[in-house]
């Protein structure tokens, strides 16, 4: 069985859309915390279509649905297939595997279940499951660990840009930093090794993040839905529009990126919530 999706560029430069957690529900009108997660996915999509931006594939970094719907998991297909360009995806924490490997799997479009992506002559994209069934913070099995590790040592020559949920770099944000990725002393003993690591890309933290982690680009990206106050210690919600993040991969290991944000409508959350 193949398990590396291989794509050549005409310039060398890799063009990336990345959305994160949609949060959707069986019924199309439920809503998180004041916000109807299918309406503001769906205009995330449009203005995705609308945008100038020539991107190359999809990155879908998990929570794709709050409910473990069938319906849910479908109308993201559905949705994201709209877009009409290749898409790669993980899990959340909030994501139910069994459900979702069953409909994302079955041939959904332009949707791929395949996690190593050689792309162009100069890149990697490593997508991995950090996952832990029935909580929120995030964890790399071994199995993970050993995947990661073998894709940078096969592929030494090639920049890398690796993909999780959860997030490695703290967000002062005492409730939201307890649901980081658990083991990152053993994420960083591997990934210092290879200095072509140039990227880390996550979501789960509903929140833009663009930083610095022992001198790897680290990226966190805004949810299609509700968006977290940052450098608050308690649970809360900030009144700034859902969002993506465009990525281009330069052919020297260069990450040019910024992230976009919903123009063309209004989506306010209850500023009210104490969490969910």
């Amino acid at each position: 069985m193949v398990n590396t999706y291989k794509y050549q560029s005409s310039d060398n430069i890799i063009r990336l859309v990345q959305v994160t957690d949609p949060h959707l529900f069986q019924d199309e009108m439920s809503e998180l915390l004041g916000i109807n997660t299918q309406a503001s996915f769906s205009q995330v999509l449009q203005e995705i279509q609308e945008s100038t931006f020539d991107y190359d594939f999809v990155l879908a970094t998990g929570d794709l649905v709050q409910d473990s719907s069938e319906e849910g998991y479908l109308r993201f297909c559905q949705g994201i297939n709209k877009l009409q360009k290749k898409v790669f995806w993980i899990p959340g924490n909030h994501d139910f595997q069994p459900k979702m490997f069953e409909i994302l799997n079955e041939n959904q479009g332009n949707i791929s279940p395949l996690k190593h992506l050689l792309l162009g002559d100069f890149w990697q994209v490593i997508m991995l499951d950090s996952q832990v069934f029935g909580v929120s913070y995030g964890e790399l099995s071994q199995h993970q660990l050993d995947f990661l590790h073998s894709k940078l040592q096969a592929y030494p020559e090639r920049y890398a840009l690796i993909v999780l949920h959860h997030h490695i770099v703290l967000t002062n944000s005492a409730w939201l930093d307890q649901h980081n990725l658990r083991n990152i002393q053993e994420f960083k003993q591997i990934v210092t090794k290879f200095p072509n690591v140039k990227g880390i890309l996550c979501g789960h933290i509903h929140q833009a993040v663009d930083s610095e982690w022992f001198g790897i680009k680290m990226m966190a990206t805004p949810s299609t839905c509700i968006q977290f106050k940052a450098d608050s210690n308690n649970f809360a919600l900030d009144a700034v529009q859902p969002g993506w993040r465009e990525i281009a991969l330069y052919d020297n290991g260069f990450i040019e990126t910024s992230v976009k944000r919903v123009q063309k409508a209004v989506f306010l959350p209850n500023m009210l919530s104490d969490g969910y």
